[in-house]
């Protein structure tokens, strides 16, 4: 027998069918681990590629805020830092709408407000040294890498991986979304588009799979939404 021959020093050579089945096996695991890393390397400069990209204008000319109602939300989010979310809810801005003024709380969407605030406050807890003007900056190129990853998951679970790469990478170079994400483009829409994406993608992991946690992770992300952009009147229509 091959363990009598092993015992007395007979060199014992296994079949070649063993060998090639063994081989071929750590041949396959040895290429699905370099397809995670090339997919995981791909989906990472793409991320990086989203954020590098919407720093143009800061890194060109300098580091401001741009256009009226960008800077209005800096305004309000710098009265929500350092007033409260009450006072920031009752306020009555006199500068905006002049002459006649209006209430903050009753006719805008905070979502963008709170999300800065909330992004600074956490900074500051951790002891970064960042001002609120800084995080107001950058918080769309963040939001814009994070909207290219959440649109990978949205590909996936529509298609196949190679799908959510392709989709990752247009939203990371949509040019209508560049002109809403730039560095000091402080709108509404460099949150809302993420949280719109997010939305649809917790519903359709909610519908396959009828997990209740997706579901409110759905409706979390609804919510997130609605506080953000009048334009989450285009998911439920």
């Amino acid at each position: 027998s091959t363990a009598a021959m092993a015992s007395k020093g007979v060199s014992v050579v296994a079949p070649a069918s063993t060998i090639s089945l063994a081989s071929i096996t750590r041949m396959t695991l040895s290429t699905k681990q370099l397809e995670l890393v090339i997919r995981t390397s791909c989906l990472v400069c793409i991320c990086v590629l989203a954020f590098a990209i919407r720093l143009f204008s800061m890194l060109r000319f300098e580091s401001v805020i741009h256009e009226s109602d960008p800077y209005f939300n800096y305004r309000a989010t710098m009265m929500l830092v350092t007033k409260g979310y009450y006072e920031f809810w009752n306020w009555f801005d006199h500068e905006s709408w002049y002459p006649l003024g209006h209430i903050v709380g009753q006719t805008v969407y905070p979502g963008i407000m709170v999300t800065a605030a909330t992004i600074y406050w956490t900074l500051e807890k951790l002891t970064f040294m960042v001002t609120l003007r800084n995080v107001c900056m950058l918080t769309p190129p963040i939001f814009a890498a994070l909207t290219a990853l959440v649109a990978y998951f949205f590909g996936c679970e529509m298609r196949d991986r190679r799908t959510g790469l392709t989709a990752a990478a247009l939203m990371a170079i949509c040019p209508g979304y560049i002109a809403r994400s730039v560095a000091g483009a402080f709108d509404n829409e460099s949150v809302a588009v993420f949280a719109m994406l997010l939305t649809f993608l917790c519903f359709i992991k909610a519908v396959r799979t009828g997990s209740n946690l997706w579901a409110a992770a759905a409706a979390f992300a609804y919510f997130y939404m609605v506080s953000a952009w009048g334009g989450y009147v285009f998911v439920i229509n």
